[in-house]
């Protein structure tokens, strides 16, 4: 079966008879692009995916709750990227790690990962994410890798447009700084 559009996949979710079938379906569809979008706050391979599980089981557990107001990717991006948000906010609590050393063992971490496959320029760009606030960090990510709507990235993290452009702002001031200074 080839690509579903969401209309059809949303009947699919609302019918007892099809809601398991329509579920595998969108898993296939939109599993990879939010892989992608855990993986810019996770990290790590392994972690992404153990988090992008999480995600998909409380979709499942929670699909009889799902109105069909917005997007299917919406929705499912909202539990992905809070369920990767919680996961970094238990590993930034996690007693291990230096709390100095929290931002940037995060991009240190996505270097070693031998599934990293960028160059130099991503290596210090992730480093420069990193440094960013947990909020300019995920607006800045959804925008800039994901080419995310404002009104998307809203509905997502549950906050205003016009603040979300300030953050955005802000997040790419501070990258050029961070680029500046490295020069």
């Amino acid at each position: 079966m080839g690509i579903v559009d969401d209309q059809q996949l949303k009947d699919m979710l609302k019918a007892p008879a099809t809601q398991r079938k329509g579920f595998e379906i969108m898993v296939k569809q939109y599993s990879e692009q939010l892989y992608w979008q855990v993986r810019r706050i996770v990290l790590t391979h392994e972690d992404s995916n153990d988090v992008l599980q999480n995600a998909l089981l409380k979709a499942w557990s929670s699909i009889d709750n799902f109105h069909g107001d917005s997007k299917l990717i919406t929705w499912l991006s909202r539990i992905a990227i809070n369920e990767a948000l919680d996961f970094t906010r238990k590993q930034k609590n996690h007693p291990t790690l230096s709390t100095d050393d929290t931002d940037l063992g995060l991009a240190n971490r996505l270097t070693a990962d031998k599934y990293f496959d960028g160059d130099e320029t991503e290596a210090q760009l992730q480093e420069a994410i990193a440094c960013l606030p947990e909020v300019q960090r995920t607006v800045f990510q959804l925008r800039y890798y994901d080419e995310m709507k404002y009104s998307d990235i809203s509905k997502i993290l549950g906050t205003t447009e016009g603040g979300l452009k300030a953050s955005y702002h802000i997040a790419v001031k501070k990258i050029t700084e961070f680029f500046h200074q490295r020069d």
